[in-house]
C-alpha cells in the first residue's frame, strides 16, 4: 500500500511551503577539513533531509545562505566524511557564524551572532564537565556515600535551575525542557509500606506531555515529537486497542489545540501508520478508528485523492475482520470429496485455526511440517485446523496436502466456493500463509500470527480467559 509513502511527501510539501520573507546566512569553519562539501540538514520527524549544500575552502570556512528563511528547528551540519554531525538551532537569529573542531565539537564551538546557539553549547560544556567529574569519582572507586557526590549533584542542579530561570522564553530552553522527563513528587506509600509503582507511573504518564509545546511549528522540526510519540504509545500505554484509541484522541486533541497544522498531520500519520500493519495482535482497529475520525472527515488535510481512496479501502477490508468480529462464512472444496464443501462456521471446536496458503508458497512449504506437527499437539485440546488454498491448481493442492501429510485436516480449496471471494479483500490474504484463530463461537481472537506463534498464543489466551471467568 502507498499511503505511508505518499502522504509523507505530501506532508513535506506542506511544510516547504511556508516560508516567510529575509534570508539566512551561517558562516562556519571547522579545523579539520580543507575540501570537500558541508551539508545543512533539518529534521523532519527523526530523519534528517539535506536543505543546503556548501563548500569548505583550504581555510575550512564555508557559507549557508539562501533568499528565504529556514523554518526554525534543530539542524545538523554533516561534515565531508559524512561522519560527523554538529547540531545547530535555527531561531529567528539566521545570520550568524561558528568555528569548531570535530576532534572536539563540544568543547572547541564558538558562535557569534546567535543566543540559542550560544546557550546550546554552554550548558552541553558544563553539563559534560560535571560527567566527566562524577566518572573520576567512580573510577577511583569512591563510595557512593563520600559528600563528593552530592556536592557535584547540588552543582548540576543549581547551574540547570539558574540556567533555565534566566534563559526562560529562549529555543534553547523548550528544548532542554521537552526533552527532560518530568518530575516526579515523593509517591505516597501503601498499607505495607512500600511505595506506590502504579501512582508514580499514572503520575509520570499523566504530565508526560507538560512541557511539549504543540502550539510551536519549531518542533516538527526536531526529532523530539517523535521520539516523544514513540515513548507514549509504546511504552506508556497498553496495547489494546480501546487503551490506544483513547490515547490518540488524547494526543491529537492536544495538536489541534495547539492549530499548528504541520504538528496535527504529523501526530496522525504517525500513529495511523504504527497501526496499519499492526505488530500486536487486537490492534489493527486503531488503524480503521484513525482512518474514520481523521482521514475521512478531513481533519487530516490529505489533498491526494488516491490517498483516501487507499485508506478507505484498507478499512473496508479490515473492518470486517477485526479481532471479535465473526469471521464471515465459506464453503470450498473438500480434499475428502469432490462433491462436498467444507465450512469455516461448520467446524464444531473450542479453538479453530484458519491456515490461507498457496500450494506453491516457499513461506507455506516451510511452515506446513509446523502446522502438522501443531494438529496432532493441539487436538486433544478442543483445537481444529482447517487449511484453505488460495490459488494454484486442484493438482498442486491435493499434492501438498499428501507431500505434508495434512489429510486429517479439514483441507479446502479456495477456488470452488459457495459465494463468490476475492481472497485479498475478502479474507485480507495479501500474503501467504495468513493465519486465524477463532474461538467456538467463530469470533476472531488473533490474526495473521506466525504457525509458531499459535500455541503460545492459545495458552496465553485460555489463562487470560480463565482469569477472567474466576473474577466474575
Amino acid at each position: 500500500m502507498k499511503f505511508t509513502s505518499t502522504l509523507f511527501f505530501l506532508l513535506l510539501c506542506v511544510f516547504y511551503g511556508v516560508n516567510g520573507q529575509g534570508n539566512y546566512r551561517i558562516e562556519g569553519q571547522v579545523k579539520n577539513f580543507k575540501s570537500g562539501d558541508c551539508i545543512l540538514a533539518n529534521y523532519y520527524g527523526t530523519q534528517i533531509y539535506a536543505k543546503d549544500t556548501a563548500k569548505i575552502d583550504a581555510n575550512g570556512k564555508f557559507v549557508f545562505e539562501g533568499e528565504k528563511p529556514l523554518l526554525g528547528g534543530v539542524y545538523e551540519v554533516v561534515f565531508p566524511d559524512r561522519k560527523n554531525l554538529f547540531r545547530v538551532l535555527i531561531t529567528d537569529d539566521q545570520q550568524f557564524s561558528f568555528q569548531c573542531d570535530t576532534t572536539d565539537l563540544i568543547s572547541s564551538t564558538k558562535f557569534s551572532g546567535s543566543r540559542d546557539n550560544e546557550l546550546f553549547y554552554q550548558f552541553q560544556k558544563f553539563m559534560r564537565e560535571k560527567d566527566t567529574q562524577y566518572k573520576q569519582l567512580r573510577d577511583s572507586k569512591l563510595p557512593e556515600t563520600d559528600k563528593r557526590y552530592k556536592d557535584l549533584q547540588e552543582q548540576r542542579k543549581a547551574f540547570y535551575d539558574k540556567f533555565m530561570t534566566e534563559n526562560e522564553g529562549t529555543f534553547t530552553v523548550k528544548l532542554f525542557k521537552t526533552s527532560a522527563e518530568p518530575d516526579i513528587p515523593p509517591a505516597p506509600k501503601k498499607a505495607n509500606g512500600k511505595v506506590d509503582s502504579l501512582w508514580i507511573f499514572n503520575y509520570y504518564k499523566a504530565h508526560f506531555w507538560d512541557s511539549f509545546d504543540f502550539a510551536d511549528e519549531r518542533m516538527i522540526q526536531t526529532p523530539f515529537l517523535e521520539q516523544k510519540l514513540k515513548r507514549y504509545f509504546q511504552d506508556l500505554t497498553i496495547q489494546s486497542e480501546d487503551s490506544i484509541t483513547k490515547e490518540a484522541d488524547f494526543v491529537v486533541g492536544k495538536a489541534i489545540a495547539g492549530k499548528k497544522k504541520d504538528i496535527i498531520s504529523y501526530c496522525i500519520w504517525f500513529i495511523t501508520n504504527q497501526y496499519e500493519n499492526a505488530k500486536i495482535v487486537g490492534t489493527e482497529g486503531v488503524f480503521v478508528h484513525m482512518g474514520e475520525k481523521y482521514y475521512l472527515t478531513g481533519i487530516m488535510p490529505v489533498s491526494d485523492t488516491s490517498t483516501l481512496k487507499n485508506v478507505r479501502d484498507r478499512i473496508k477490508v479490515l473492518k470486517p475482520l477485526l479481532v471479535n468480529k465473526v469471521i464471515p462464512d465459506i464453503g470450498v472444496m473438500s480434499y475428502r470429496a469432490a462433491d462436498r464443501l467444507e465450512y469455516i462456521h461448520a467446524v464444531k471446536a473450542d479453538y479453530q485455526v484458519l491456515f490461507f496458503y498457496s500450494p506453491t508458497c516457499g513461506h507455506c512449504r516451510e511452515s506446513a511440517p509446523k502446522l502438522k506437527a501443531l494438529q496432532e499437539k493441539l487436538y486433544t485440546q478442543g483445537v481444529e485446523l482447517m487449511t484453505i488454498s488460495v490459488d494454484g491448481s486442484e493438482e498442486e493442492w491435493r499434492k501438498f496436502i499428501k507431500e505434508f501429510k495434512l489429510e486429517n485436516l479439514t483441507n479446502g480449496y479456495g477456488l470452488v466456493a459457495s459465494r463468490q471471494v476475492v481472497y485479498r479483500t475478502d479474507y485480507d490474504v495479501f500474503s501467504t500463509p495468513t493465519i486465524y484463530i477463532l474461538d467456538k463461537s467463530k469470533k476472531i481472537i488473533a490474526r495473521r500470527l506466525g504457525v509458531e506463534d499459535i500455541e503460545p498464543f492459545l495458552n496465553v489466551y485460555k489463562r487470560q480467559l480463565a482469569q477472567e471467568q474466576k473474577k466474575q
